[in-house]
Parts: C-alpha cells; structure tokens; sequence
C-alpha cells in the first residue's frame, strides 16, 4: 500500500462526519460529481412511498391540510435557512433555480427603484452559468434597463448611481472559484445597488451567511450538495427588511394573502410567502424535505474544514500520481477562494472523464477541456480521494 493510501486510511479513520455516508444509498464507486447531482439519502425511498401511498393514494384531498402539504414551502425552507446561514421565515421552495432568478432580479430592480429612478442597469456575472445569464438579459429588457456583463473581479469598478440589481455566483460552476460574497455585497450597497446571489454550488458546502452579510436576495437549487433529488425544487430568500416591499413578477395564487379568496385582484402575502407562485410540486418537495434529514447534528463548519482537507489531498495525489504537464488545475489553490471542487485542464477531457467513469471514478467533463470532480463531504472519504487520483494518474498514461 502507497503512503497516501496509508495516510488516505488514517484521515478516514479520524473524520468526524464518517459516520454521515450511511446515510446515503451507495456503491463502490467513487462518486465525485455531486456538484451535478448529490447521492440518494436512504431516507427518501421510504419517505416517498409514504408521500404516494398513504398521503395521496388514501388521504387524497385530505393531505393538504392533514399531511402539511400547504405549508411545505416555508417549512421546507426554514430547513435550508441554517444552511445558508438564514435565520427562519426568510425562505420558501419551490420552482426551478432559473425561475427564482427572474423573480429575484426583477424583483430587485423594483426594490432599488428601476429606470424611473435613475437605476437602469443590471450588472451581471460574465462567467456565470449560462441560464443566470439568459434570464438577467430578459430581466433588464423587461424592466426597461441595459445588462452590464463583468467578471465578479470587475463589479466594483463599474458600480455606480445608475445600477440598479447586480447577480453572481458564489461559486464559479466551471472553475470551482469561491467569489468574495462579504466583500462584493457590500460594494453593491455602497452604491445604493440591490446583491442577488446564486447559490448552487455553495450551499451545503461551505458557509454562506447570508443574514451576517447583509445579503438582500438569493437563490439556489437543492439537487447538488443538498441531495434533493433530478429536479428537486429551488429557493428563493428575501431579506426579512424586503419583504413587504418585495414585487415579485409571478404573483401567483399561493402567494395571495387570500389564497382561497378566488378574488380577481392581487394582494401579495406577509413576508417570503410572496415568493411563491403556483401549486408546489409535491412529490419532490417531501423527497427534498427527507433528503435534508441527513444534515442532522451537522454543521456546515464542520463541513466546509473536511471539503477543504479533501480538496487538498486530492491535489497532493495528483500531482503524485499524474505525470507532470497531463493536467493543469484551474481551481484556485487558496482556501479563500475555492469551493468544494476541483477543475483541471487536460486535452480530450471528455473521453478522459469517459474512461475515468468505465473505471468506477464518476467526475464530469465542461466543454473544451475541463474535468470537475465535485466533493461532498457528507459522503466522500480520503481513500475515495486518493483512489481517484490515482486512476486518473493510470487513465493518463
């Protein structure tokens, strides 16, 4: 045996949240791409067959109110609140990331005034996931304002009088890059300006203080290292000093005050309930509600020390075991600012990461040349790290 593996044995043998991975539904594979998608909770397959059977095959109509079915957004969220660093009633469930991003930016440049007060700019990550990108063009040309797109280095030198909503990520999807939330937010509030944050690669695996930071709005999905499931519902938080002045886009009947008024005009809820739009998707909500059963008597501290150790040993095992000038790593190597992935550069990424897949290691591949292996600490250990390594270092040769 190597003497990583040896060390790889020990690390294992001293991690505090070990025990977390019997949790979840696993195999022998090295699972490394729950940045994409987190691992089956073991507590979801049951919880869902109850949600089908019995709530809806016998309670039916009755699971509304009997099962907790109406309340399911805000209670969900106040599950997702300590996570994001949120105290409770400032986040509800539901919709997709992409829809939340069009209710919070538009929303945003409400809050801040919009044209009409001089605030006709929308600044925007450059190096954003595409959809976030989409969906602030379509924002500011609905709101009657012009999109700034920067990089999140840029942002403070381009603020002004005139910006209105700045959206960014905390994580860069492709590079792993942590983005400065405390620094950044308060440069945008300096300028008058409205913080949007995107989340989805940083809740779950690190802290994000939302609250601590004077964060106004944010959004996340809860399929990464959340582990809700393909598809399980975002979140949308609002500020608790925003929300009675929060005018969401979509106002939908489950964000009436009088849901079941049936009245033809509007009248938003009190406080992060006018978040919500329509029906909320059940079935996947109360699977998403089971999956967060594993964060238990853990702390997102807790997790953020063992991402950074994992992070680290893995780049020590490449750069063992992979023959120099294979790979480059584009993550940052300061832990300030890296999430909990790692992206290197090689050529024929994806039929590397194809072959790395055939040999049990599970990563992704991001156009042109991109391998991302995502580490969630609640279920990856220092062998899966090394044994990692070590086969890509074989798959190289």
């Amino acid at each position: 045996m190597s003497e990583l593996a040896l060390r790889a044995e020990k690390l294992d043998s001293a991690d505090e949240l070990a025990g977390v991975r019997a949790r979840f539904v696993l195999d022998d594979v090295v699972y490394l791409d729950g940045n994409s998608l987190g691992a089956l909770p073991a507590a979801v397959p049951g919880r869902v067959e109850d949600v089908v059977r019995r709530q809806w095959g016998s309670l039916r109509i009755r699971s509304w109110g009997e099962s907790g079915w109406w309340t399911a957004p805000e209670r969900i969220g106040d599950l997702v609140a300590p996570l994001v660093g949120a105290a409770a009633g400032q986040i509800v469930v539901g919709d997709s990331t992409s829809v939340n991003v069009f209710k919070a930016l538009v929303g945003a440049v409400r809050l801040a005034g919009g044209p009409e007060s001089g605030r006709d700019e929308v600044v925007v990550d450059a190096t954003t996931f595409p959809t976030d990108g989409y969906i602030a063009e379509s924002a500011a040309r609905m709101t009657g304002c012009t999109l700034r797109a920067v990089t999140p280095a840029e942002v403070p030198d381009v603020l002004s009088e005139r910006t209105a909503a700045v959206l960014l990520n905390h994580v860069d999807y492709r590079t792993g890059r942590l983005h400065d939330l405390p620094g950044l937010t308060s440069a945008v509030h300096a300028a008058g300006a409205i913080a949007v944050w995107d989340l989805c690669h940083s809740a779950g695996a690190l802290p994000v203080g939302l609250d601590a930071h004077g964060v106004d709005l944010a959004v996340g999905c809860t399929y990464k290292y959340l582990n809700g499931g393909p598809g399980s519902p975002a979140y949308l938080y609002v500020r608790r000093e925003h929300q009675d002045r929060f005018d969401s886009p979509l106002p939908g009947w489950n964000s009436h005050a009088e849901p079941f008024g049936m009245r033809t005009s509007y009248e938003p809820a009190p406080g992060a309930l006018r978040g919500r739009v329509g029906t909320p998707d059940i079935l996947s909500m109360l699977a998403l509600e089971a999956a967060l059963e594993v964060w238990d008597g853990v702390s997102v501290e807790a997790v953020r020390a063992k991402s950074l150790a994992l992070t680290d040993f893995f780049l020590e095992c490449v750069s063992a075991y992979v023959d120099e000038g294979r790979v480059e790593c584009v993550t940052p190597r300061a832990h300030a600012e890296r999430g909990s992935q790692v992206a290197l550069r090689c050529e024929n990424a994806d039929d590397v990461m194809r072959r790395l897949i055939e040999r049990g290691v599970v990563g992704d591949f991001r156009h042109p040349d991109v391998l991302r292996f995502g580490f969630t600490p609640l279920y990856v250990g220092f062998a899966d790290v090394e044994r990692a390594a070590r086969v890509l270092g074989e798959t190289l040769i």
